[in-house]
């Protein structure tokens, strides 16, 4: 690992350490822990590497074709998301936490604020 890379990693641990002592930011998996699968599970160690996409949506709206197409560069999109409302952590499209958005070393990371529990995330996909 290069210097640059060993220092973004620090960066990324630093931000990292800020949120584990952030009491009121702090998350309990308890709950969590009781009822997941051990990972060292022979059943679950085959679908570990399978990779999916995260991603987080600031926000969405509706918008006609005609719009679209006079959509140029410097038009302003209105979303339905008020400022500094938490967004969207989303999982191959699936909402799984929501969060706030971090910047380390000019690079933008996610800040888990709330986590969906298993049985929420089901009620939502019917």
């Amino acid at each position: 690992m290069d210097d640059d890379q060993q220092a973004m990693a620090d960066e990324w641990a630093s931000a990292l350490a800020e949120q584990t002592t952030d009491a009121s930011s702090a998350v309990e998996f308890d709950e969590l822990q009781d009822e997941s699968v051990p990972v060292n599970d022979p059943k679950l160690d085959v679908i570990l590497d399978i990779p999916v996409t995260l991603s987080m949506e600031v926000g969405n709206t509706d918008i006609s074709i005609r719009n679209l197409l006079q959509l140029s560069q410097g038009s302003v999109v209105e979303l339905d998301r008020v400022a500094g409302e938490p967004l969207d952590v989303m999982i191959n499209g699936t909402l799984i936490a929501h969060g706030e958005v971090v910047v380390v070393n000019d690079r933008y990371g996610i800040r888990l604020t709330d986590v969906i529990s298993p049985q929420e995330r089901i009620k939502r996909l019917r």
